[in-house]
């Protein structure tokens, strides 16, 4: 793996691609998913008043990242629940791991609905890239990461998407596996080793770092410096502009 030196470093344009993580990457919406979480369990702890309530080092601890229903489950398993999968279009009023997956979703597109405004300093990071001819690609846990990024104005610039809908039609295991990453990678006719994994997300980081990639930049939107560096990163940074020379 190629090191990066330091923060506003131009390392980045060795590789010839970008693989962008979506949410607290790109735009915002990892605290709009934070609150869909946090509103999705706080209902349903509800009706368990012995079983430990929703804190907000449960969405780093066990969802951050994940594929949704892969968040479902781990979130239940540290409180010992287990619930029958469901159909995968199961009614959101069911308790089932699938049936609160998409509660949750319902919960997420409704705040989103609004619109998103995406990072600043992610747009000039990303003017930046393409401005250097590098190409680019978002690789989302998320299946709505098309709709978010219509909603952000940025669709135009990624041909390339890989998201939680053809990671399922392609059989890709999620984050922290490197599959999703690879498989973007070869969308863009590149190998692994000249695309750069942007992350800001522990088991999106350690996709990167499970990979044969260029780089990971980590970028910590609360994930805190020290744990990305320790999952994997190469460098972490606050803001993506800090790679702007």
């Amino acid at each position: 793996m190629t090191h990066l030196t330091s923060p506003g470093t131009t390392d980045w344009t060795g590789a010839a691609a970008i693989l962008f993580d979506l949410d607290g990457v790109l735009t915002p919406t990892a605290t709009v998913h934070e609150r869909a979480w946090q509103e999705l369990f706080d209902g349903y702890l509800a009706s368990h008043p012995d079983v430990p309530g929703y804190r907000e080092s449960d969405y780093f601890d066990h969802i951050d990242g994940k594929p949704r229903f892969d968040g479902v489950r781990d979130f239940l398993s540290s409180r010992g629940i287990t619930l029958p999968e469901g159909p995968l279009d199961d009614d959101p009023a069911h308790e089932t791991v699938q049936g609160l997956g998409n509660r949750k979703n319902g919960i997420f597109n409704d705040i989103v609905s609004a619109g998103v405004e995406p990072f600043d300093g992610s747009v000039r990071f990303l003017e930046a890239v393409l401005a250097q001819g590098l190409k680019v690609a978002v690789v989302s846990s998320s299946r709505n990461a098309p709709a978010v990024l219509q909603a952000a104005g940025l669709s135009h610039h990624f041909p390339v998407v890989v998201d939680g809908v053809v990671a399922a039609e392609r059989g890709l295991p999620g984050k922290p596996s490197p599959a999703t990453y690879e498989y973007a990678a070869k969308l863009l006719d590149l190998s692994s080793a000249e695309c750069v994994v942007v992350e800001d997300a522990v088991s999106g980081v350690q996709a990167g770092r499970a990979g044969s990639f260029h780089s990971v930049i980590g970028v910590d939107r609360g994930a805190g410096r020290q744990t990305l560096l320790d999952a994997g990163a190469t460098l972490v940074v606050n803001d993506l502009q800090e790679l702007i020379p």
